[in-house]
């Protein structure tokens, strides 16, 4: 279980954070002098150097956004020319590619950051270049909401895997749709029926939010307060509901850390949204109470639950149930041991997960429950400050990793063993490098009282 550092402040970690940056810098800058680009999106390390892996094209938004997030953060030039110049040349695929669930990864990351700098005056205001990111926001939004498929009480965004396939991850792809629908845009089918993009991201949230997370109410022998499923299995025929599954987890019955993470980090999220948003203007998705209780619950069973089953250092293993855990005693009990012999762990999943709750302590302090908020606050803080220090950076300037200890697919066994260990540690990914930077200046930018960082900040609001 998470042991909470109650007195750490925001002033704690601005040694760190200022540190954070020059080594983060360096690895943008050798991965982009290093990196062969004909081989394919980067995906993660083996042996200090990024590879890649042919399954879907899921990574590449967060190799060009992690220049953005490292522009805004330090204000060089060199990488936000480097980040507007690469999503320029190489992420237009990605706009209208019909076969993935991650418009939320690749293109918020990109366009959506681009136009964010530029809504908040952080690179110079040009009307075309506004307008094309604008452009490829709209259109990715109304292609992610494409891959619909329609259940008994709502419908999904539904996964590679099939129109059966409810992935807990694809949360932080709803960021897609509602960009598009705030910037005045619609998807158009057949007989040019318009469909909304806000009313499908929430029918999305919402099946998120009943199937994927747990809460203790019976729905099988493990179901306990705030465990997640990555995969959620639908009956397309009749719409209804079959059984959890994972694909990247031990199994449909045990908790996928990093799944677990998108959903504290996308519940939070469309939280903060929800202020946004005027009551007419949610009307189409439902009574905005009934809409943030629902997700207020998930946010706060899925954080309930990170907490209690996470390491005293806030740094979990790669799935709750992996089997190895057992040959480790309390391994709850004690920091997390990232060379071990029995099971990795995932720090990306606390890249992710740690600002779910700093978003979400923020939110409650906000709605005036200052007790609550501060609790899941302080567990944030508690987590980035083990993040950002060793082992968890990459201080080796030979690898191009920046946060080490991240696994990708340990089921597949895909992810690099090192030679001596039994187990996968000491590397990176993408998504695990663009998470830490992510929280590092959602963290810098309330230090600094800069305007709160938000995906939704990229659409200026009248």
């Amino acid at each position: 279980m998470l042991r909470i550092n109650q007195e750490l402040t925001l002033n704690d970690l601005k040694a760190k954070i200022s540190a954070f940056w020059d080594l983060s810098g360096g690895k943008i800058r050798a991965l982009e002098k290093e990196y062969d680009p004909s081989k394919g999106s980067p995906v993660f390390t083996a042996a200090g150097k990024y590879t890649t892996r042919g399954w879907t094209e899921w990574t590449q938004g967060f190799q060009f956004g992690s220049a953005l997030l490292q522009y805004d953060a330090t204000g060089e030039d060199w990488f936000h020319n480097i980040g507007r110049d690469r999503t320029l040349g190489f992420m237009a695929p990605h706009i209208s590619h019909v076969g993935v669930h991650d418009h939320g990864f690749n293109n918020v990351s990109t366009y959506g950051n681009l136009l964010r700098l530029m809504q908040e005056g952080k690179t110079p205001y040009n009307e075309w270049e506004k307008n094309f990111y604008e452009l490829a926001l709209k259109i990715s939004g109304a292609v992610q909401a494409s891959r619909w498929t329609k259940i008994k009480n709502g419908g999904f965004i539904h996964s590679f895997n099939g129109p059966h396939s409810l992935f807990v991850d694809t949360l932080r792809s709803c960021r897609a749709l509602i960009l598009s629908h705030l910037l005045g845009h619609e998807l158009q089918a057949e007989n040019d029926i318009r469909i909304s993009l806000l009313d499908r991201a929430f029918q999305h949230i919402r099946a998120t939010a009943d199937y994927s997370v747990f809460y203790g109410q019976g729905r099988d022998s493990y179901d306990t307060w705030g465990r997640t499923a990555h995969e959620c299995i639908f009956n397309t025929r009749d719409g209804n509901y079959r059984c959890p599954n994972s694909q990247q987890g031990f199994s449909g019955f045990t908790t996928w850390t990093r799944g677990l993470a998108w959903a504290m980090c996308g519940f939070s999220e469309q939280l903060e949204l929800l202020k946004e948003l005027s009551s007419d203007e949610i009307l189409i998705a439902g009574e905005r109470e009934l809409i943030e209780a629902m997700i207020l619950k998930a946010a706060r069973a899925t954080c309930d639950f990170y907490i209690q089953n996470t390491t005293t250092d806030g740094i979990p293993y790669w799935d709750t149930g992996a089997p190895g855990l057992v040959k480790m005693g309390d391994y709850l009990s004690r920091p997390a041991e990232p060379y071990n012999d029995h099971e990795p762990v995932d720090s990306s999943a606390a890249a992710i997960g740690c600002q779910g709750l700093l978003r979400f302590g923020l939110y409650l302090t906000g709605k005036g429950d200052e007790e609550l908020g501060t609790h899941y606050w302080q567990a944030g803080l508690t987590v980035l400050n083990t993040l950002l220090d060793q082992p968890y950076l990459s201080l080796d300037a030979g690898h191009q990793g920046l946060l080490l200890h991240s696994i990708y697919h340990r089921p597949n066994g895909w992810d690099y063993v090192p030679a001596g260990s039994k187990i996968p540690c000491g590397e990176s990914s993408m998504w695990g490098d663009y998470h830490i930077r992510e929280v590092a200046l959602y963290v810098q930018k309330l230090l600094r009282q800069e305007p709160y960082y938000a995906f939704f900040k990229a659409v200026k609001k009248d």
